[in-house]
Order: C-alpha cells, then sequence, then structure tokens
C-alpha cells in the first residue's frame, strides 16, 4: 500500500440521503408492515407511466375519440398499457439488478457504435418532446387567457424547481403528487354523459377498425401507440431505480409500481377518448387539434366545467412529462460522461447532470415561443418519430434482459421473452406499416 494515499472510498452525500432511505424500508419490512413498504417503494413505475400520458399523447387520445369514437380504440389503448408493462418491469428489473443506468450498460455491453446510437436516438427525441411539453402548457393555460410567455416561464420555472431540491425523495413525491392529477379526466369523462353500456360492448367485442386500414387511421393507430410506449421511458425508469437504491428484494413492490402506474395512466387515456367521443359524427375532428381548441368544441357538450379541466388536464401533462423527460436526459447525459448522476446530489456536485436538465429544458420552452411555430404538426409527429424510433431500442433492452453474466438469476423467464417478442413484433409492424402508407398509399386505399 502506498503511504500517504487514501484509498477508502468517500462517502458522499448520495450516499448518506439514499441511505437514509433504505433505512426506512429496512425496518418497514422489518416490521411487516406492507402498505408502510409498498409506499415506500413505489415511484419510478408510477411516474413512468403517467409521464408518458403527456401533451401529445393526450391530445392523440383527444383526436382518436373525436374522430373514430369508443368502438375499436379503448380495448386497443389497453393493450398499448399492456405492452408498456411489459416493456418497463424489463428496464426496472435490469436496474435493481445492476443498479447501473440504461445508457452506461448499453455503452458497456454494446460499445460505442450502439450507445451513441441510443443516445443520440434518445436525446433527439428527448428534445423534441420537450417542445411538445410546453405546448401542451401553453394550450391548456392558454384557454384560461394566460399570455403564452407567462405559461412557458412558469412551467419552467416549476421543472427547474423540482429539480434543485437536492432530494430524490422530495422530488419523487412532488411529482407524484403532481402526476395524480393526470386522472383528471375522469371527471371529464363523466361530464360528457358516456353511455357505460356501449363502453361495455366495446370493450367485450373489440369491433373493427373504423373505416379499414387507411393511412389516416393509421396515423392515428402508431401515435396512440407511441403514446404508450419511448425510448425515455426506459433510460427514466432504469436509472430512477437506481437512484432510488432499489434492490431485487424490491421486485414484487416494483412490479406493482408499475403496474398501478399502467393502469392509472390507461384510465386517464380511456376518459380522454370518451370525453372527446362528443364529437364523434360532427364533424368536430377532421384533423388533430390544439388542446385549446379541443376544449372549446367540447364545452358546448359538456359545459364550461369539463372544458376548464380538460384544458388543465392537458397543462398538467406538459408539465408532469417535462419533469420527467428532462430528467432522463440527465441521467443518460451524466453516465456517460461521468460525474454525479443523482437527484440525491447538490447542483455543484454534479454540474454536468444538472446542465443538461437546464439547459435542453430551457432551449425546448424558448422554441415553443417562436411565433408561427406549426404547433399542431409538431404534438402529432413526435409520438410517430416515437414508434419508429422505439423497435432498435427495445431490441437493445431485450437483450440487457437476457445477458445472463449482468442479471444473473434475473434474467428474463421465457415468459418475458414471449412477451417482449411480441411487443417488439407488434411495433416493428406498426411502424413499417405507417412508413408504407406515406411511401405507398396506394396499399392502403390513399
Amino acid at each position: 500500500m502506498t503511504a500517504g494515499v487514501d484509498i477508502e472510498p468517500r462517502i458522499t452525500s448520495e450516499d448518506r440521503r439514499r441511505a437514509i432511505d433504505r433505512q426506512r424500508v429496512w425496518a418497514a419490512r422489518r416490521r411487516g408492515s406492507r402498505l408502510q413498504l409498498l409506499w415506500l417503494l413505489i415511484g419510478p413505475g408510477v411516474l413512468v407511466m403517467l409521464g408518458e400520458n403527456d401533451a401529445p399523447s393526450m391530445l392523440s387520445y383527444a383526436a382518436t375519440g373525436a374522430q373514430f369514437g369508443i368502438g375499436f380504440f379503448l380495448p386497443f389503448v389497453v393493450l398499448t398499457f399492456a405492452m408498456a408493462y411489459v416493456v418497463q418491469e424489463m428496464a426496472f428489473r435490469i436496474g435493481a439488478a445492476t443498479h447501473r443506468g440504461h445508457a452506461e450498460l448499453i455503452f458497456d455491453r454494446f460499445g460505442p457504435f450502439w450507445g451513441w446510437f441510443a443516445m443520440s436516438d434518445l436525446l433527439l427525441g428527448n428534445f423534441l418532446t420537450l417542445i411538445t411539453e410546453f405546448i401542451g402548457v401553453r394550450a391548456g393555460l392558454g384557454f384560461f387567457g394566460v399570455p403564452p410567455y407567462a405559461a412557458v416561464i412558469g412551467a419552467l420555472a416549476v421543472v427547474v424547481a423540482l429539480a434543485l431540491t437536492g432530494r430524490y425523495w422530495t422530488w419523487e413525491r412532488i411529482a407524484m403528487g403532481l402526476a395524480i392529477f393526470n386522472l383528471i379526466f375522469v371527471p371529464v369523462a363523466l361530464l360528457a354523459r358516456p353511455d357505460f353500456a356501449a363502453i361495455g360492448h366495446a370493450f367485450l367485442t373489440w369491433g373493427p377498425l373504423p373505416g379499414g386500414i387507411q393511412p389516416s387511421t393509421l396515423l392515428i393507430l402508431v401515435a396512440d401507440i407511441g403514446a404508450t410506449v419511448t425510448p425515455w421511458m426506459l433510460f427514466f425508469q432504469q436509472s430512477a431505480v437506481v437512484d432510488k437504491g432499489l434492490t431485487p428484494a424490491d421486485l414484487r413492490q416494483g412490479r406493482i409500481d408499475t403496474a398501478l402506474g399502467a393502469g392509472l395512466a390507461a384510465l386517464a387515456a380511456i376518459a380522454t377518448i370518451v370525453a372527446t367521443s362528443v364529437l364523434f359524427g360532427h364533424g368536430g375532428s377532421a384533423r388533430l387539434q390544439a388542446a385549446a381548441q379541443f376544449a372549446g368544441a367540447i364545452e358546448p357538450h359538456i359545459g364550461r366545467v369539463g372544458a376548464s379541466l380538460f384544458a388543465l388536464g392537458i397543462f398538467e401533462a406538459g408539465l408532469v412529462a417535462a419533469i420527467t423527460i428532462s430528467i432522463s436526459s440527465a441521467y443518460a447525459f451524466s453516465e456517460v460522461f461521468g460525474g454525479g448522476h443523482s437527484l440525491n446530489r447538490r447542483v455543484r456536485e454534479a454540474p454536468p447532470f444538472y446542465g443538461v436538465l437546464l439547459l435542453m429544458t430551457m432551449i425546448a420552452a424558448a422554441f415553443v415561443l417562436i411565433p408561427h411555430l406549426p404547433l399542431e404538426f409538431v404534438v402529432l409527429i413526435v409520438n410517430v418519430v416515437a414508434v419508429l424510433a422505439m423497435p432498435p431500442a427495445l431490441l437493445l433492452l431485450y437483450l440487457l434482459a437476457n445477458d445472463g453474466d449482468l442479471m444473473g438469476r434475473w434474467r428474463n423467464t421465457q415468459l418475458s421473452n414471449a412477451l417482449a417478442t411480441t411487443v417488439v413484433v407488434f411495433l416493428i409492424t406498426a411502424g413499417v406499416g405507417f412508413a408504407l402508407s406515406v411511401l405507398v398509399p396506394k396499399l392502403f386505399g390513399g
């Protein structure tokens, strides 16, 4: 041993704060307090699912209800969230088993080419999506006459303030409190006086695709898939699991967390389709509309209160997604380039982590204030891009989850592999089908 050299690992503030959280988990497990244990361990799964119910996603669901009603798409949306659970359970399990983030593992196991491919895909997709989140914030508050600059700057301030708490637990609990307001779309649906018999019939029979396979129908199909399964979710949940300090002992609660998030998000998505289905058959949505337009369009059918709740829901969806997506970019960047990558660190302890988070979020917010930006086109195309980018991301996730040296006894089971393969094939088919509908529209009657 070299004299004068300190070889003891330094215990950081991140280590201390995470140890406090784990001590509470250990105490709850020792007492056999299942509800308290679940409360302490849930978070990443709920946040990733409700965070994906973002502004473009809710607008896609709104356009779905207005253009096609409830018949085919209610069970279809439930199917997409079942796919999301399969994917996110793998991301959670990898994080708990390896204690390493998604970006870090891709570089380590597959090399620089695939590492940079995944990073480029993530950062570009996240940046475009962040723009749409601020579009949702602007449009949702615009229904109440809030000026665009005030809405966007206010939302940016919330994102930054939460990130600077210096405590993962505080950030997660506040973000979850905001995320639960995604269920505001449920009372909106009830104010639309839905036909519950027709809703039950839709789930039991799963009617045909309205109008058959047409380019416009495929566009909504792909947008609704992209509203549920996207690359940023993999990076966020795996890194959040690591930041929270979850271990394989927490697998049961982590699966419950992910399933709960999927169920709540599916409920909000279904409610949005039901709420805007009042426009179906009234010529209410021949094209995708901005959030404030949807709120105004449904107001004659459900009243001012319902329309106001809808607009607030779009605002909440954009805000929560901006909070989670910005963190996923910061996690990935810092895992690859080194330095602290934890919300349990202060700004001075992890400048690259917070620098990426703040810079990307601020630039995205500034874009939304550009005059004459085609907001509606950006909102719709982001979900489509997400679907096209998802198959390679899923393939890398699949390989990581099956890596015996990496995962040991927690690698994928045969059932997990069967489900994951089905999801990958489905997403590839959807992406190729949409691409063909654009390139060769005659194949689909275009």
